[in-house]
């Protein structure tokens, strides 16, 4: 078992990471102390491991929320039913939350715990790699609209991140695919020791070696712990870990959240992203192949849906980081660095849209 700590000055949660926690008693206990809780999963996780953690969190009062599975259900409607039932259980405000699953649970468990009586505390049980790695950690929460993901949500920090990696045996290999999309971007804009061991991993992370996953999610969540203490609201540095995420999003709503998993929309997003930075003289052609090589490597898409480049351009103005009408892009420089920006060539990145959506 491995613990780390994330501290944003006004709260300072730990994030523990290993095997077998949901069954860990004494730990779950420590970190949930709240005597009513909510439990809030999909139809997928509940079939695996809602009775695990009941039969675990003994002496309290539970009640369950079971969503629809799919980041489509990512909405408001869905966050509607997680108040319903707080409401239902007659849950106060010493309440707590918790968030058994992927990004999609995670997010809406949160957004309903940052709103409901005004803010309730809420515990991330991530159960994909994906949300081991990065959703479950940094306090973002939020709903999807039509016109845009994420548009709809709030900053609220968990009270702990309780990630078992005997959840990730059960997880889909596409799911685990998608979850390295995000440990990619890791070693692409902080880490290139990451990068280059991720390049001579990736056959152990997808044979889901214990030893390559559980160094993968704790040296992920290190960085974004690092980047999180630095920039809770993201207002500069924390921005660069939206790295092909501008793009990501446009296909994902361009797809109406049915085509692409989040990570496989965010790894095609980074190739896009390295594709600009080359064209803009900021980083090397090769830097750009390196990209693409690692994600052929992990199994991830590397050919964009055609959706058409005035169609993700309109996408992209709704994207969180626009300022004064300007899309402000994630870029590199090099593998390990990268850059926001909000000046540069738009025949650049209309080329860019072009050869890769039109």
């Amino acid at each position: 078992m491995h613990t780390l700590q994330v501290d944003v000055g006004h709260s300072r949660y730990p994030i523990i990471i290993g095997p077998g926690l949901l069954s860990n008693r004494e730990l779950l206990h420590a970190h949930v102390t709240a005597a009513d809780c909510l439990i809030v999963t999909n139809t997928t996780v509940a079939r695996l491991y809602l009775a695990k953690l009941r039969d675990t969190l003994t002496e309290r009062r539970l009640g369950e929320c079971i969503l629809p599975d799919g980041e489509q259900h990512k909405t408001l409607q869905s966050a509607g039913w997680v108040f319903d039932a707080l409401v239902s259980n007659k849950l106060n405000r010493d309440a707590a939350v918790i968030a058994l699953g992927g990004g999609v649970v995670g997010d809406i468990a949160g957004f309903a715990a940052a709103c409901y009586q005004r803010g309730i505390g809420y515990v991330q049980i991530p159960t994909t790699l994906l949300a081991q790695v990065d959703s479950a950690v940094g306090g973002k929460t939020g709903v999807n609209h039509s016109a845009g993901k994420n548009l709809i949500g709030a900053f609220h920090q968990p009270l702990a991140v309780i990630t078992d990696t005997d959840t990730l045996a059960t997880l889909p290999d596409r799911e685990l695919r998608a979850g390295l999309a995000e440990v990619i971007k890791y070693g692409c804009v902080w880490d290139p020791l990451l990068f280059d061991w991720l390049a001579l991993s990736m056959r152990k992370l997808l044979a889901r070696d214990v030893d390559a996953l559980s160094y993968a999610i704790s040296r992920s969540c290190e960085i974004k712990a690092t980047v999180v203490a630095q920039d809770e609201r993201e207002h500069n540095i924390r921005a660069i870990l939206n790295f092909g995420h501008t793009f990501g999003h446009a296909i994902e709503a361009a797809t109406s959240y049915e085509t692409f998993l989040h990570g496989e929309a965010v790894g095609l997003g980074m190739l896009i992203a390295a594709d600009l930075s080359c064209r803009l003289g900021l980083t090397t052609a090769l830097v750009k192949e390196r990209v693409r090589d690692i994600l052929a490597q992990a199994g991830l898409p590397t050919d964009a849906p055609r959706i058409g480049a005035a169609r993700a351009m309109e996408l992209m103005q709704m994207d969180k980081k626009v300022l004064g009408g300007t899309v402000r892009l994630v870029l590199l420089e090099k593998l390990g660095r990268a850059i926001v920006i909000g000046k540069y060539s738009q025949d650049a990145l209309e080329a860019t849209l072009t050869e890769y959506f039109a």
